[in-house]
C-alpha cells in the first residue's frame, strides 16, 4: 500500500490555512492528523489522514444543531 505524504505547502489547495503554530497546536489537542518528521526542519502529513479529516470537518457540518 502506498502512502503519499504532503508537505506544509500542500496544505493550502486542499483549503487548510492555518499557520504552523496554529497546526501544531491542533496537533497536539488531538484535533489535526499528526505530521512525520521527514528531517530536523522538514515535515509532513499523510495525505489520507488529511483527506480524512476534510471529510470529517464537511461531515460534521451535516450534523444537526443541538438546541
Amino acid at each position: 500500500m502506498s502512502q503519499q505524504l504532503i508537505a506544509y505547502e500542500g496544505l493550502g489547495p486542499k483549503g487548510i490555512a492555518y499557520s504552523k503554530v496554529q497546526l501544531w497546536r491542533l496537533e497536539r489537542a488531538g484535533k489535526f492528523p499528526q505530521r512525520v518528521k521527514l528531517s530536523s526542519q522538514r515535515v509532513a502529513w499523510i495525505e489520507s489522514e488529511i483527506d480524512g479529516w476534510i471529510a470529517e470537518r464537511i461531515a460534521a457540518r451535516r450534523q444537526p444543531i443541538a438546541a
